[in-house]
């Protein structure tokens, strides 16, 4: 089995219903741990050496957030910043990350068709999703495809319990090495595998 570490960053998870109730399906999960930044550090002042000790700890590492600005919230980016230093992550001595899993999970207030060529957005969230990529690929890491939950806005309830338990189904298959390499890197977001799955 495999350490998966949640790295979960919303500045108003109390206005969220979908990402309460994805971060809910997580709890108690054994060797699955949520490290929640924004209750963790609400004045911003993030504890690295303890950051990196939780990364060391675990085999897949899930950047979980709202898509804000085409990319992530300020938190986030400031644990990146901090957190993933030349020789901890990348550098000649920065091995500490190598052959880890990367994964992001993201919600978005628009639909899925917002994001592309055509769409208002113009590109897909994949591309959106290359500084993310190519973090990981510093850091001797391997990015898989995203999970995505669109529309959170205008989600019904039902459809929200359902995309908490795909999050959930995916976080056990990775835990549990369910997932083949590739057909995971044969999809666009990891939904699709989960969905064919279930």
């Amino acid at each position: 089995m495999k350490r998966i570490l949640v790295i979960f960053a919303h500045p108003a998870i109390q206005k969220s219903r979908i990402n309460q109730q994805m971060i809910r399906a997580l709890r108690g999960l054994e060797w699955v741990t949520v490290n929640d930044l924004y209750d963790n550090y609400p004045d911003f002042y993030i504890d690295v050496i303890k950051e990196q000790q939780l990364l060391m700890l675990h085999d897949t590492i899930v950047w979980h957030h709202p898509f804000y600005w085409y990319s992530c919230p300020s938190l986030l980016k400031e644990w990146f910043d901090l957190v993933l230093e030349h020789d901890f992550a990348y550098g000649k001595k920065g091995t500490s990350l190598e052959g880890k899993d990367a994964i992001s999970v993201l919600t978005t207030g628009a639909r899925k068709e917002v994001y592309s060529e055509k769409g208002r957005n113009r590109y897909t969230i994949n591309q959106f999703l290359i500084p993310f990529q190519q973090s990981a690929a510093l850091c001797r890491m391997n990015y898989l495809p995203p999970f995505v939950v669109h529309g959170s806005y205008t989600i019904p309830s039902e459809e929200i319990n359902n995309y908490a338990e795909q999050y959930k189904k995916l976080i056990l298959s990775l835990r549990d090495e369910k997932l083949d390499k590739k057909k995971m890197n044969s999809v666009e977001y990891l939904n699709e595998l989960i969905e064919n799955n279930a």
